[in-house]
């Protein structure tokens, strides 16, 4: 079965942290640059570390925020990973996604207490009409380059548009060849992919004026999720000064579970 990386070795080391390496396959290739890594494929191998990362079973990661420092070159990747703090009831983890020798992503997740709550329950987003097994495939967003999008199935619910709207988003691809892939792992895995669901100025490169690559994606989960489907219902919004907002509700199989934002810098595209 296909994969977007292979693990080289993995090492805990004697301060407690965790450092593995491994090699990207063209499966992660990115849009922005063919040289590179998807930011959504990264993210996703970043949720890997951070989810296996000393594991207590009465606790769960409910945000990862990922700072996305510069270009990350589709070459060999070493991830290190340790506590910034430890707890029993609320802990802080770090991952550092790091290429030729230079750090490209900062991930933090914060990991959170797990306890009967159902007899309070309340959400206020809604579930969608639709399930990606109600809807056509989407193939528009094909037309973005790289080998990360290839792997993509997408469905869009009727009424998407440029700005905003809802689209479905899977894959069979693993993340770690030879590993199973979480259900976490494979949805972080795509949410990066928001940006592009509704895009403002319409999808492909070739003759595009301008780009809008994000420069972090912030991931709230006030439910786990479940599943390899995720539903992505989008709101892109542009500032009259470079700076841009793409802000999404996530969902699975069950209804809404989360929301993401990824802040944007707008500008024309290089000739």
């Amino acid at each position: 079965m296909s994969a977007y990386y292979h693990c080289l070795d993995r090492s805990h080391q004697a301060d407690g942290s965790c450092i593995a390496h491994y090699q990207p396959t063209l499966n992660a290739q990115g849009t922005w640059n063919l040289d590179d890594q998807h930011m959504a494929s990264a993210a996703g191998l970043l949720t890997r570390e951070l989810e296996h990362f000393a594991p207590e079973q009465h606790m769960r990661i409910a945000r990862i925020s990922f700072d996305i420092l510069g270009r990350i070159p589709l070459a060999d990747t070493t991830i290190t990973t340790r506590f910034v703090r430890s707890g029993r009831t609320i802990a802080l983890l770090e991952a550092v996604l790091s290429v030729q020798g230079r750090d490209c992503i900062v991930a933090r997740a914060w990991r959170l207490l797990t306890q009967d709550t159902s007899a309070i329950v309340g959400i206020e987003d809604t579930k969608s009409e639709f399930a990606p097994s109600d809807l056509p495939e989407w193939d528009e967003m094909h037309r973005w380059p790289g080998g990360f999008i290839k792997t993509l199935k997408l469905y869009s619910v009727t009424g998407r548009r440029a700005g905003r709207g809802m689209a479905w988003v899977t894959t069979d691809v693993e993340m770690v060849a030879g590993e199973p892939t979480s259900d976490l792992t494979a949805l972080m895995g795509m949410v990066d992919t928001a940006n592009g669901i509704v895009p403002r100025l319409g999808l492909g490169l070739d003759d595009a004026d301008w780009m809008f690559p994000n420069t972090d994606l912030q991931v709230h989960l006030f439910r786990a999720p479940i599943g390899r489907d995720l539903g992505i219902e989008a709101v892109q919004q542009f500032g009259d000064d470079g700076i841009g907002l793409t802000s999404a509700i996530l969902h699975d199989i069950n209804g809404p579970f989360g929301r993401s934002e990824q802040i944007l810098t707008v500008r024309p595209m290089p000739k």
